[in-house]
């Protein structure tokens, strides 16, 4: 029986929040996984962690991730690499003194990590480059998937989709309340992303309640395998991107704040480097140990 160094983590933590749960499974240099393998854990941790992420290192400051829900693998996972490189980078001295840390993800290429722990405690991810993809889908049908009434849904700003790791279809609402209090039925609005070739639906409010955010976002992910994700790295990195073509945001570093009413609202942030979103945020091991196969 195969023993791996296991860690159970929250991504996106603030304050009380309880974040975005990850396991990470840090792999030595004799140690391989095959796809079965990887599928077969992450089906265990169903109902515990949105994802499992495999994490090998290939050179001095290089790591390879990898991405697995309970359902598939995953192309990116942006909570999954705070969670995974934060912890990481925090307990390894030589890397803790790095400011840049490359990694190689299976289905992205290659991403930069910024280390910010001593000044900010977070760590920030270069997201994968942005494809603007547009859509023809409108308030009138995406309203009945999301059992809302079509003036929910805010005609100020746009709906979207701009794939930055993961392929959001992305929707303004109206106020805050509105937004916060939408729970969707699981199976329909999968069906509905698996029809429109869509990985997750994030809506948005530009009303917050920390004045210190500039929006609050949701994010459905039922293609994976649950209904929300309450912290989101790809999701608000293709919103940032959203926001840049909208003139909502300029490129300072700000804050998102995200989840619905059952839960205390993570923080997200996010800033640009080159001309880059990226995302960021702090973590909060909860488990450590050995995992058995």
């Amino acid at each position: 029986m195969e023993r791996y160094c296991y860690k159970k983590i929250d991504a996106f933590t603030s304050g009380k929040s309880l974040g975005n749960p990850a396991a990470c499974i840090y792999l030595n240099d004799n140690q391989t996984l095959t796809d079965e393998e990887m599928l077969t854990i992450a089906k265990q941790h169903k109902g515990f962690v949105s994802e499992v992420v495999f994490c090998s290192k290939l050179g001095s400051f290089e790591y390879m991730l990898i991405y697995f829900s309970s359902e598939c693998e995953v192309d990116f996972c942006g909570h999954g690499t705070i969670a995974c490189m934060y912890s990481l980078i925090k307990e390894t001295p030589n890397l803790l003194s790095q400011k840049e840390i490359v990694i190689q993800t299976n289905k992205k290429g290659i991403l930069t990590v910024f280390n910010d722990i001593a000044e900010k405690d977070a760590i920030y991810i270069s997201a994968p480059q942005p494809k603007h993809l547009g859509t023809a889908l409108n308030s009138q049908i995406i309203s009945q998937y999301l059992q809302i009434d079509s003036k929910t849904i805010s005609i100020t700003y746009p709906i979207d989709i701009i794939d930055a790791g993961l392929r959001p279809l992305i929707i303004p609402i109206a106020t805050l309340e509105e937004e916060i209090n939408i729970f969707p039925d699981e199976l329909s609005i999968k069906e509905f992303c698996v029809d429109n070739e869509i990985d997750i639906i994030l809506i948005f409010s530009l009303e917050v309640k920390d004045k210190n955010s500039i929006a609050h976002t949701r994010v459905f992910a039922p293609k994976f395998g649950y209904l929300e994700d309450p912290a989101t790295g790809s999701g608000n990195s293709a919103f940032g991107y959203y926001m840049l073509k909208n003139g909502i945001w300029s490129g300072n570093a700000i804050s998102i704040e995200q989840g619905g009413v059952d839960r205390i609202f993570n923080t997200v942030r996010l800033s640009l480097n080159d001309n880059k979103v990226i995302f960021g945020g702090s973590a909060t091991t909860r488990i450590q140990g050995e995992y058995y196969l």
